[in-house]
């Protein structure tokens, strides 16, 4: 990609939703994409990463072939919800210039329903690129709101991710780019800036 920035988020999104992925242990993930919503043994009181980024996921679970990862989930999300996350989050290192000190940043952190994690984004071959792309960390409120409140749809993308792979072992890097998700970059919001670099 020419001129891509740093650090932007890029995603599957329409006017009113934004898709994440996830990857379950198939008790947690097939109960989930059968009924769209998260079933009550998915832990709400803990810490959930989402990836807008499709390949930071394939990354992160072998293409849904990690242990506990094999079922790989889109959560189609609401906007608002998203953008909540982000408006309360609080990037998950200190940065010098957003946060006044250390002790600061971590009162923030401490304080904060979700954390923002800038990693960086992977290519077909899962190699990492120079730019970033986002995880977000969702905690308490923000856990609890995305799974019984901004969930739109789960669908269960393991074939869609199983057959990409197959087609990137083949040398079909065309046929394999073509099947994956639009991600366009998202706009974000002025007030949304603490969250970029």
């Amino acid at each position: 990609m020419v001129n891509e920035p740093n650090h932007r988020i890029r995603a599957l999104h329409t006017a009113s939703t934004v898709t994440v992925y996830q990857a379950y242990d198939p008790r947690i993930g097939l109960p989930a994409a059968r009924d769209g919503r998260f079933p009550a043994a998915w832990k709400r009181d803990r810490m959930t990463w989402i990836k807008p980024s499709f390949l930071w996921m394939m990354y992160r679970c072998g293409w849904g072939t990690k242990e506990g990862q094999e079922t790989v989930l889109a959560v189609e999300i609401s906007r608002e919800g998203f953008e909540w996350a982000l408006r309360n989050a609080c990037l998950s290192h200190y940065e010098r210039g957003v946060h006044p000190d250390p002790a600061a940043w971590k009162k923030q952190l401490k304080a904060a329903p979700a954390r923002v994690q800038w990693d960086p984004e992977r290519d077909l071959h899962l190699k990492p690129l120079p730019h970033r792309s986002l995880q977000l960390g969702l905690s308490g409120e923000a856990s609890r709101r995305y799974a019984d409140e901004w969930t739109v749809a789960i669908t269960d993308v393991t074939p869609l991710a199983a057959r990409i792979r197959r087609l990137v072992a083949e040398g079909a890097t065309g046929e394999a780019a073509a099947l994956l998700p639009q991600e366009r970059p998202y706009p974000l919001a002025d007030e949304m800036a603490h969250i970029r670099l």
